[in-house]
């Protein structure tokens, strides 16, 4: 059996891929080329975006950037391993429902189409929804929102400057694109790769019981689907102390589950 040596990581909402680089390196050092490419107009320094977006975020949504991922994948020497989180996680099940990749790892996924809202995904949505005119906005994530709810284990001292870091702009649509018109998937997909789910117990941004569903849903398919929770994780869990946990397992099974590898034909 051929394997895949290439791995796509895909970021989620309020950050770039600059915060992949700690697993990026990690899967070099197994020997993989890894790839993590930024949403579109997102590839600059996270202080320099949150102090001057790109004009053009605002019309940035769900469609393009899975479009955006998959010409990258189609231009690729090889189908990669999808290793997605938060709504990356999600783009990721969209990506392999197009019969793309030879494994998936969806971590901690957003709201996803076609499974019920859970509560914490709901409130924390609501600093967006609240907004009238946020679907053609870029929105700004609040200090207080990433301490209480998106990094919530992160010690408090420590707090500012993981956003100081990290954190970046978003745009309004990619969240009004789950409710107006969302994509869909077909969870009995034959051609869908074989597909781990990973939820945290402690995550105020996507419950795990809501992954749980995607999971009830996704293993409608034929390709091997199963689920794992870390009970003490949050939303923050590739970023907070332990992250090789994480990162860990989700390699270790694709390397395991992933289907034969070929020559990417981009058809």
């Amino acid at each position: 059996m051929t394997r895949s040596k290439t791995i796509l990581l895909v970021h989620g909402a309020w950050l770039n891929a600059s915060s992949w680089d700690a697993v990026k390196a990690r899967y070099e050092a197994r020997g993989y080329t890894v790839i993590a490419p930024d949403w579109p107009l997102d590839d600059r320094d996270p202080a320099a975006l949150r102090a001057s977006p790109h004009r053009g975020l605002r019309k940035i949504g769900q469609r393009e950037i899975v479009a955006h991922y998959e010409a990258i994948i189609r231009a690729l020497p090889e189908e990669p391993i999808l290793i997605g989180h938060s709504v990356g996680a999600v783009f990721v099940q969209h990506l392999m429902d197009r019969g793309l990749g030879v494994a998936g790892v969806v971590i901690h996924p957003a709201p996803t189409p076609g499974i019920a809202l859970y509560p914490h995904a709901i409130v924390s949505a609501l600093p967006v929804f609240l907004d009238p005119f946020s679907r053609n906005r870029v929105k700004h994530m609040s200090r207080r929102f990433f301490a209480r709810r998106f990094a919530q284990t992160v010690a408090a001292d420590e707090a500012d400057a993981l956003y100081d870091r990290f954190i970046v702009p978003t745009p309004g649509r990619v969240y009004w694109d789950g409710v107006i018109k969302p994509m869909t998937i077909d969870w009995s997909n034959p051609a869908r790769a074989p597909m781990l789910l990973i939820g945290g117990g402690k995550d105020l941004i996507a419950d795990a019981a809501m992954t749980r569903a995607i999971f009830t849903r996704q293993k409608r398919a034929p390709a091997l689907t199963e689920y794992q929770e870390f009970p003490g994780r949050s939303h923050w869990t590739l970023l907070d102390s332990g992250w090789e946990d994480v990162a860990d397992l989700a390699i270790d099974w694709a390397e395991r589950h992933q289907r034969e590898s070929e020559a990417f034909r981009g058809s």
